[in-house]
């Protein structure tokens, strides 16, 4: 209670409204998988189309494993999942770095060049990949002459120009750092000496602001070039090159999207640039700025160089996409400095599907490679965070005896298995007629989105066009369904005039309770939307008043959802109950701090099975 100690009038902030629920997003998927370059492990990023993913990591391009190359199936699922209908999206990079045939430690498969044949400086890729086998172009840009008397106009401290002397000087035409106190404006060349501008030697010098442009042509058919512009030599300014390229950036943004870094120990800009370009380009940009009649003295021949003889192009090499991860990387680790794998999925809240495209590829070749990661997968979502379901895929090229025996393998409330894989039109085929096998998690996860934003997350996510499919890896037939549907494993089918479809909607649990995969997720829904929106709760006097008021908050909340079509009855009190009172704490609940509530709820299910039946009739005949 407030104090009152002195007269006077006191105006207090209170609350009338009752606390409320709100609903918890369904429709946020989590990848997980290999990809050609981004980041491994730390905190995955928010997508929210498939060019985030391909600018951060690195395209639909084939991946390569141990020389032999191999379907992208992590991006083509992204693709998938934004094309059904998807709006968010996380991504986690596995990465298994490839064992280097020397005695050492193993290859960290991110790309490099060497700067200049001292080994002075690295171009080195951010991240392993063979995205990061990259063309890195610096271009010089040389303003018009800045140079007024003994002022230079428009140029800061750090930055770096080009002196071109009169001919009928001795001194050097070259870069120089610029150092501007306030008081006077001093000039550093290549050979460490101080030179004031006021310095007779610059008296017909003409003063030139250098600045370099970086763009960066990534491997991949459709990569895009990056572009930098503007930038400073110098270190500790503003746009400055080497901290732009710096090992660790300032920001996420910058550790996303610039693409490389520079090692290299310089401090002075003059002395960076010569090094990213060398003194032959440095050169030629001194030449650009001669006049002609000064080019003429020095040549009848003299020409001012071209644009491209003031830019130097460097190729990174030795990007790797290692080789396939195993299970366990899958899995990751959280006692690293930075988490791995699904535990990267632990910390974001909002996602409530998970899937690892392309897991159970190959199967034959490892099948408890494949049988592991969906077990992490299982385990993630039905263990470790409850509020989410896993979408497994059967492996490829099986036939249905194959399928129920993996099938069988499994048994989980919190997960639903999708067969056949997806045909689609590859999209790196230049002539667009070559087909492939993509699995079939990533439609899925879009069709589950989709239904939820469409109709909610109690609507079962079947009956919907698989969009991008052009076929399926074995058209099914209802006979053939009517084996594997009874098993749990959800079926995608054709049907003529209506299209690609999925056609399924169970979990793989043995529980007739949870059988079908949208009251798992709807219980799900709730669960997590009651959990968040409780928390008020927690520490509160545990009396009547609090159990009313807990009471109140959930009934709202599932009369909302009753009105909505989630719930059966003709009346709220046919859909649901919630108990919160003496009958459902005991004194020992009271002594130890517990508040239990009960709560019932008459979920909707889908109309699997649609039956009609006829018979004959006789006229006038009553029924």
């Amino acid at each position: 209670m407030p104090e009152y100690l002195a007269p006077g009038v006191y105006v207090e902030e209170v609350s009338f409204r009752q606390k409320s629920i709100e609903g918890v997003s369904t429709s946020v998927a989590g990848f997980i998988g290999p990809t050609r370059f981004g980041p491994v492990g730390d905190t995955p990023e928010l997508l929210t189309s498939f060019s985030d993913f391909t600018r951060i990591y690195g395209g639909i391009d084939r991946l390569e494993f141990g020389g032999e190359e191999v379907v992208n199936y992590l991006a083509h699922a992204v693709r998938a999942f934004f094309d059904n209908g998807g709006a968010r999206l996380y991504v986690t990079r596995v990465y298994e770095p490839a064992v280097d045939e020397s005695p050492g430690e193993p290859n960290d498969g991110k790309a490099f060049a060497v700067l200049d044949s001292a080994g002075e400086g690295i171009l080195r890729a951010r991240f392993p990949g063979r995205t990061g086998n990259m063309a890195v172009t610096f271009a010089v840009h040389a303003s018009s002459n800045i140079r007024v008397g003994p002022v230079l106009n428009g140029v800061r401290d750090k930055d770096v120009v080009l002196a071109v002397f009169a001919s009928d000087q001795d001194a050097a035409n070259g870069s120089y750092d610029i150092a501007d106190d306030g008081m006077a404006v001093t000039l550093t060349g290549a050979d460490g000496v101080a030179r004031a501008i006021t310095d007779a030697e610059f008296d017909d010098a003409r003063i030139h602001r250098l600045t370099v442009t970086v763009t960066v042509h990534r491997s991949g058919l459709f990569e895009d070039d990056i572009v930098f512009d503007d930038l400073v030599p110098a270190r500790d300014t503003r746009n400055s090159l080497p901290d732009l390229f710096v090992a660790d950036p300032r920001s996420r943004n910058a550790a996303l999207t610039v693409p490389f870094e520079l090692d290299t120990d310089l401090t002075s800009g003059a002395e960076i640039l010569a090094l990213l370009v060398g003194d032959n380009v440095l050169d030629n940009v001194g030449q650009a700025q001669r006049t002609k009649a000064e080019l003429l003295q020095q040549s009848p021949d003299g020409e001012i160089p071209s644009a491209a003889s003031m830019t130097r192009t460097l190729i990174l090499a030795g990007g790797s996409d290692g080789v396939l991860p195993t299970a366990v990387t899958f899995e990751g680790e959280d006692d690293t400095p930075i988490k791995t794998g699904l535990k990267t999925f632990q910390d974001i809240d909002e996602i409530s599907i998970v899937a690892a495209p392309g897991a159970t590829a190959n199967y034959g070749d490892n099948p408890q490679r494949a049988e592991a990661i969906v077990q992490a997968l299982i385990a993630h979502c039905q263990i470790v965070m409850k509020y989410r379901v896993a979408v497994l895929e059967s492996p490829d090229n099986q036939i249905l005896s194959e399928v129920r025996n993996f099938r069988g393998k499994f048994d989980s409330t919190h997960a639903a298995l999708y067969y056949p894989w997806v045909t689609v039109v590859d999209p790196i085929d230049p002539e667009g007629r070559r087909e492939i096998q993509v699995s079939p998690s990533g439609f899925v996860s879009g069709i589950y989105a989709r239904t939820d934003i469409l109709h909610g997350v109690f609507k079962a996510p079947a009956n919907e066009v698989a969009v991008g499919a052009i076929d399926f890896e074995r058209l099914l037939n209802k006979a053939e369904q009517d084996v594997l549907n009874p098993l749990g494993i959800n079926c995608f089918r054709f049907f003529e005039n209506r299209g690609f479809r999925l056609w399924g909607a169970r979990t793989i649990s043995s529980d007739p309770e949870w059988k079908y995969i949208s009251v798992r997720r709807y219980f799900a829904y709730l669960s997590h939307s009651i959990d968040r929106g409780t928390q008020w709760a927690v520490f509160e006097n545990n009396s009547e008043p609090l159990w009313a008021n807990v009471r109140t908050t959930i009934e709202d909340f599932l009369v909302n959802e009753w009105r909505n079509g989630a719930l059966l009855g003709t009346k709220p009190e046919e859909a649901f109950f919630v108990r919160c009172d003496r009958s459902t704490m005991t004194q020992s609940d009271l002594d130890n701090g517990r508040l239990v509530c009960l709560i019932g709820v008459a979920v909707v299910k889908p109309a699997e099975f649609v039956i009609f039946r006829i018979g004959q009739m006789t006229v006038g005949s009553k029924h």
